[in-house]
């Protein structure tokens, strides 16, 4: 009779928030229900302030210092090393391919871990770890071994450091969803873009301390390891997981339970996520040619120089860096305007997310046909066409993680299971899809022609790709929950009264 009880009292709580859950049979009712009154309880009672969420989002702005810092360096670097111009630009699947199998992985692994410390905070401390190690050694191969051989190890090192990375970064996101109630998952998905504004502004203030970056790999990385550090010790002082208990009574789990985790989250996601999916791939091959290559673009195409070159050239190279930096603080600025605008239009109107995020995308749809048509030499409307181009990848941080978000916090409290940082992590895989994608154009391209007249080529590719990826987004189903939830709530006034005819 106490079970009978302690099930109708947690029925009772559920239809009173409008929600409700499938009674399991009776076998099963013990531990499921008591459980779900558990979540209940949690996130009804415990609210996170939104100043502390932010402190908790806080080393998302540090980790994008550094892909920003990476990111357009990484190709001038193996370059500055002594690798060709194409297998350069090849070397930058590294991340692409990491990322797609590390995020599932890790996020799996995050997901279901039961340490002490929580499920987030053990993955971030080995990812921190393993970064530093990988950073170091990578930033300091000219300084371990003769520059002839240096390439050699920082190559293979530089595919290393991107697992690092993407092992760091992935629990981010999941740990202040984890933590956030139902209404601010969205606005705390644009408070992690607000972050990773202020991370793009701080990687090209540090870009600009040297005129060719490049040649001061080793000191610039280790400050930015040290920033990394900082954020990830205010992040573990605010947050307070509970550990996942173990459960006794299930089996233990073979060595590729995360594997096989993953393939559950695939076959059980919505069809929304396969279409943000499919979205997000489109966006990030036009992304990844901004991100990656637009330092490149202003040195060697705008500015026609060479940063492997002496004299004239390599002054030329620092002119144009000098430009990409100074575009690319303009392009956090206007990364930091957007976000708010966007935080402010999902908060206070009623527009629909699809709306909002597609003319994000054809923004820098435009900027890119732009910038492979129309700039040629001009520096001056090369740093216009940049800081508008950041509009889709705004987006694309904002609205998507935020739509999936929601969607598993709901999940949650109806007594469902939900994998939030594995779904997360499986968007971010199609994130390095469209990475890959346009770094083997870009490849495919410089190997039949030179360097500074392949790189407009790689925005004509960008241009078109984000032309279908904004015109498949304004067909997302992502209408708001309250017809579902009305007929909860009249479902549950129905529980209620044959309850009370009982």
């Amino acid at each position: 009779s106490s079970q009978l009880g302690a099930t109708q009292a947690c029925k009772e709580k559920l239809i009173h928030r409008g929600r409700r859950i499938q009674l399991l049979p009776s076998a099963m009712a013990k531990s499921t229900n008591a459980e779900a009154c558990k979540d209940v309880d949690k996130s009804h009672d415990e609210r996170w302030p939104l100043w502390k969420l932010m402190l908790i989002a806080l080393p998302q702005l540090s980790v994008q210092v550094l892909w920003c810092f990476i990111g357009p360096n990484s190709a001038s670097y193996m370059r500055h090393l002594g690798m060709g111009a194409s297998l350069a630009t090849l070397n930058n699947i590294a991340g692409p391919i990491t990322g797609f199998f590390t995020g599932p992985i890790v996020g799996a692994v995050s997901d279901s871990l039961t340490s002490p410390m929580g499920r987030r905070r053990p993955v971030i401390m080995a990812g921190l770890i393993a970064t530093w190690v990988a950073g170091m050694l990578f930033a300091s191969s000219e300084l371990l071994l003769p520059k002839s051989q240096a390439l050699y190890f920082a190559a293979p090192m530089y595919w290393i450091m991107d697992v690092t990375i993407n092992i760091l970064q992935t629990p981010h996101r999941a740990l202040a969803a984890d933590l956030a109630a139902e209404d601010q998952q969205l606005p705390m998905q644009v408070v992690f873009v607000f972050m990773m504004s202020i991370g793009n502004f701080l990687a090209f203030t540090i870009m600009s301390i040297y005129p060719v970056p490049v040649d001061h790999m080793f000191e610039l990385m280790l400050g930015i390891c040290a920033l990394n550090t900082l954020c990830v010790g205010i992040q573990f002082l605010v947050a307070k997981e509970k550990p996942l208990k173990p459960d006794p009574r299930s089996k233990r789990e073979s060595a590729c339970a995360p594997v096989c985790s993953v393939v559950e989250a695939v076959r059980d996601s919505p069809t929304l996520l396969y279409h943000l999916a499919a979205v997000q791939c489109l966006v990030w091959i036009g992304n990844t040619a901004w991100n990656l290559y637009a330092g490149q673009w202003f040195g060697n195409a705008v500015y026609q120089g060479d940063e492997t070159a002496t004299g004239h050239k390599k002054e030329l190279y620092a002119q144009g860096f000098a430009a990409f930096t100074f575009a690319g603080r303009g392009k956090a600025g206007l990364q930091l305007v957007s976000a708010l605008a966007i935080i402010a239009l999902l908060v206070n109107t009623k527009l629909r997310p699809r709306f909002i995020y597609a003319p994000c995308i054809y923004a820098g749809a435009v900027v890119s046909i732009l910038a492979a048509a129309v700039v040629g030499h001009s520096s001056t409307f090369a740093i216009i066409c940049m800081i508008i181009s950041v509009m889709p990848e705004t987006g694309s941080f904002a609205i998507p993680f935020g739509l999936v978000a929601t969607l598993n916090k709901r999940a949650e409290e109806e007594g469902k299971q939900v994998s939030t940082a594995l779904q997360m992590a499986l968007l971010n895989c199609c994130v390095t899809v469209g990475q890959q994608i346009c770094t083997m154009v870009l490849s495919g391209i410089e190997s039949k022609m030179s360097l500074e007249t392949a790189l407009p080529c790689v925005f004509f590719v960008a241009a078109g790709a984000q032309l279908l990826a904004g015109t498949g987004t304004l067909f997302l189903d992502d209408r708001p929950p309250t017809e579902e939830d009305s007929e909860d709530t009249e479902t549950g006034n129905e529980y209620s009264s044959d309850d009370q005819s009982d």
